[in-house]
């Protein structure tokens, strides 16, 4: 077995978060992959001129809106906290003194304010647009897997996963079926993808008629359509097995060293670039304790666990972060892909504006933050208000929701959010309840 594995975090609620997923086994030949099949279909989606991908940056736990990118030097200091705003190239936007680098860039990214969550230590908001459930919708990457595919038919995947698991990402196609969760690899050492030794493609070969013609199971007693798609997702890790395109893609030492270098810890954020440019449709990645120091963004204070409050907490995680976040956006222009690739960088909700007791902030669900990154948008813009003190969204009478930014990257890859899908009693399910798209990105 090929397996990839990581650390594990746990935040406030118990909630476990590991970086990594492991790959489940093939059976035939001990082959190690899974989990992938993407079907292309038409419908509601615009046909491809281009491809086009969306990368999702997960930040579990929770990061600090009013310590990072929404600032209120004029409020108490119990609610502005220990660090000052420096100036960006935008005239007028200033974010945290520990992330110069990024200030240098803000002209290349918008920042959303006041995003309306919930409080729950987990992605399932972000990536369906709603929380699970019965008859919970599928995540985002199912979707777009069901109705778009990848940007190829060289083996490569639609949806992968880069580090994560419930939490960090769902990976949960519902009634979209098996065929539609992620492929699901990482780690800092990359995805390793290779037959096991002694087995050539050849006999890879003759296994996978073996698999397409050895079938004692009655396929007319699965009314879910599970046995189909386990076909369907060990057939694609067979390809990608064989594939050189999906090696290379995730291969990041084929990238010059010095575009290493730039990312540091951070190359699982290059890794992602790389397997969108070569025709992924959505990739997801957590940037948690094994790329930032310190474990997760649920920074409490010492009543958390933890030796120390927020603010010596982002001394050791903000300017490494700068670092990484810097050398993903530069590079993604830098390459010419900021009209093919749509990021959005956020995390479960913000922080309470008051300093707690114990020198940490809690959970402040009315005043979550996307920074939005190429997708064509509109850049270098600060979208809504969470007033003096960062406690709400006060620019629209109605805030944004997770749903909205969903709806918008839905429409930067063609797809109508209008569009329904059927559950598995055959009633229509849109994709989103509010489809209504951030204007203001344009």
């Amino acid at each position: 077995m090929l397996t990839f594995s990581g650390n594990q975090h746990r935040m406030c609620d118990g909630v476990s978060r590991r970086d990594f997923l492991k790959a489940g086994a093939l059976g035939l030949g001990g082959l190690t992959l899974a989990d992938l099949f993407r079907l292309r279909s038409l419908g509601a989606v615009e046909s491809k001129k281009s491809h086009r991908g969306v990368i999702m940056v997960y930040l579990p736990g929770g990061p600090s809106h009013i310590d990072m990118y929404d600032m209120k030097p004029n409020a108490p200091v119990e609610i502005r906290g220990e660090f000052k705003p420096i100036p960006t190239n935008v005239a007028g936007t200033n974010i945290c003194e520990l992330m110069p680098m990024q200030a240098q860039i803000a002209d290349k990214y918008s920042i959303v304010n006041g995003i309306q969550s919930i409080d729950t230590h987990s992605a399932e908001l972000l990536m369906r647009g709603h929380m699970g459930g019965p008859g919970r919708r599928p995540v985002f990457g199912s979707i777009v897997s069901k109705l778009r595919g990848g940007g190829n038919d060289e083996g490569m995947p639609a949806y992968v996963a880069l580090g994560g698991e419930n939490g960090s990402d769902p990976g949960d196609p519902s009634y979209l079926g098996t065929a539609h969760k992620p492929f699901s690899a990482g780690g800092p050492g990359m995805a390793n993808l290779s037959l096991v030794k002694g087995v050539t493609p050849e006999q890879l070969g003759e296994r996978k008629a073996l698999l397409s013609s050895f079938d004692t199971i009655r396929r007319d007693l699965d009314t879910r359509g599970d046995l189909h798609g386990m076909d369907a997702f060990t057939a694609r890790a067979l390809e990608m097995v064989t594939s050189p395109k999906v090696r290379e893609a995730f291969d990041v030492n084929r990238e010059p060293k010095e575009i290493q270098e730039k990312y540091g810890t951070g190359k699982r954020l290059l890794q992602a670039l790389r397997l969108v440019q070569a025709g992924v449709s959505v990739v997801t990645v957590s940037v948690a304790g094994t790329v930032v120091p310190v474990g997760d963004w649920d920074s409490h204070g010492t009543n958390d666990g933890r030796k120390f409050g927020i603010f010596q907490d982002y001394r050791q995680r903000l300017p490494v972060y700068d670092k990484i976040i810097h050398a993903f956006i530069s590079d993604l222009y830098e390459k010419g892909l900021d009209k093919d690739i749509a990021v959005v960088i956020w995390g479960e909700f913000g922080r309470t504006p008051k300093i707690n007791k114990d020198g940490g902030r809690d959970h402040w669900a009315p005043a979550g933050w996307a920074q939005i990154v190429g997708g064509g948008f509109q850049m270098g813009q600060v979208i809504g208000d969470t007033g003096p003190k960062g406690e709400r969204e006060r620019a629209r009478s109605t805030p944004y929701t997770p749903a909205n930014v969903l709806a918008t990257l839905y429409r930067f890859l063609g797809i109508d959010p209008e569009t329904t899908l059927p559950d598995l009693t055959g009633r229509p399910m849109y994709l989103l309840d509010d489809r209504e798209s951030i204007s203001e990105l344009g």
